[in-house]
């Protein structure tokens, strides 16, 4: 087909027929129709509303187009469509620009956590020299998946990358992400949204458990891992277990999760908690004291110094022991209830009490009752009715037939054995 390539005698409606004889309708109608056609100089120019939009076009379709364009004599042109003085818009012609719900996602090194605010025992200075090195840019891994139990401080490591990291920084957390993924389809902005998670030079996620069981929201997550690691980015995520112990993902994720480096984070022990009391100004003899009933979990630390430094504002007296005894007896006081077992290992196993409870048959959640009433057997003195009812009411039949499972399923899984034995050393 030959032609005289001027603006004035090429039909851009023969050019589009022509297209959409030699492609699928699907991809004609969802990529190309949106385009904006335009013949000018001898150039046929196809000018895409977003960055994305123009790769995928150049990538899947460039060589038909190009092929088209020279039938009609015409060089190709793919371009993106100047954002000055207009909006984009969508392939659907609509409005199409994306703002995070959260305003401070992109992270300009405001915050006040910094590394020397983390308290570094033996067993973690790997991992926060690996965070040191990420934040940095010069790693030679460009992935980091920091795991440890809740508590342990991993949103405090990730928020120490974000202060020291000298370029653009977009954090957010497992559930903002499935939520702004979902909010991006409804208002029809999901280009804008692959452009601004991917516009980065370090993306940070903390929590990517919130992503189990939800298949579009790891779809869509899993194209930007790997396009991000693809274009040189760097990723950190946290979880609360190691990549091949998080349930409600298949092995295709959580081998992309495994495929960086993998550090621990130990939950404080009684070091690190005396060290963090008296930097906040707890006295010494108070911090020695606490230190031996509160190291594992740095949330309670936390919520112990607000309290010392609360009473100590509002009522003017010091903290000693005695005003720290009868202060903080709720705080220190250990329950060791079923009740507080169960939710204890929800809380470790990323599943929520009321899930745990309820009548889901979701094959995480049938797991992780379980493992629960597996734990519960051996730390307690319950009777299978009782065990039963602890995790949502279940009959002496269930309890019978989830403890014959996880023997079965001990010999041949290793990990499932040490997960257990976890729990049962968390709950005694």
């Amino acid at each position: 087909m030959q032609a005289i390539a001027t603006k004035q005698n090429v039909s851009i409606e023969s050019i589009k027929a022509e297209i959409a004889s030699k492609i699928d309708s699907a991809g004609f109608t969802t990529w190309i129709a949106p385009l904006q056609f335009d013949v000018c100089q001898n150039c046929l120019n196809l000018v895409a509303q977003n960055q994305f939009t123009a790769d995928y076009v150049k990538k899947e379709y460039g060589n038909v187009l190009k092929n088209i364009a020279a039938d009609f004599l015409l060089d190709l042109n793919i371009c993106v469509k100047s954002c000055a003085g207009a909006a984009c818009l969508a392939n659907d012609n609509v409005v199409c620009t994306y703002e995070s719900f959260k305003t401070n996602r992109v992270v300009k090194n405001t915050n006040k956590n910094t590394f020397d605010k983390f308290v570094v025992c033996d067993d973690n200075m790997f991992a926060v020299a690996a965070c040191k090195k990420i934040a940095m840019g010069d790693a030679s891994f460009n992935q980091l998946f920091i795991n440890g139990a809740s508590g342990a401080g991993k949103s405090l490591l990730v928020d120490c990358i974000c202060h020291a990291a000298q370029n653009r920084v977009v954090k957010t957390s497992g559930g903002q992400f499935v939520a702004d993924f979902a909010r991006s389809l409804r208002d029809k902005t999901i280009f804008a949204f692959k452009d601004f998670c991917r516009n980065c030079d370090i993306f940070v996620m903390d929590d990517v458990c919130a992503l189990a069981g939800k298949r579009a929201s790891c779809e869509e997550f899993l194209q930007l891992i790997i396009d991000l690691k693809n274009a040189g980015k760097r990723v950190v995520l946290t979880a609360n277990g190691a990549p091949n112990a998080l349930t409600g993902f298949d092995r295709r994720i959580q081998s992309i999760f495994a495929s960086g480096l993998v550090v621990d984070v130990i939950a404080p022990n009684a070091f690190v908690a005396r060290t963090m009391l008296i930097r906040a100004g707890v006295d010494m003899n108070v911090a020695n004291e606490l230190s031996k009933n509160i190291s594992g979990n740095g949330h309670l630390i936390d919520g112990i110094i607000s309290k010392i430094k609360t009473y100590q504002e509002l009522m003017g007296e010091h903290v000693d022991m005695n005003v720290a005894s009868h202060l903080l007896g709720d705080l220190l006081q250990k329950n060791r209830t079923p009740i507080s077992m169960v939710k204890t290992m929800c809380e470790k196993m990323s599943v929520s009490f009321d899930e745990i409870c309820g009548n889901s048959r979701a094959r995480r959640l049938v797991r992780a009752r379980q493992i629960m009433m597996a734990v519960l057997k051996n730390v307690t003195n319950l009777s299978l009715t009782e065990i039963g009812n602890v995790c949502g009411g279940r009959d002496h039949a269930t309890v019978v037939y989830a403890l014959s499972q996880i023997e079965k399923q001990k010999m041949s899984d290793l990990i499932l054995g040490a997960e257990i034995d976890e729990m049962i050393k968390i709950c005694k």
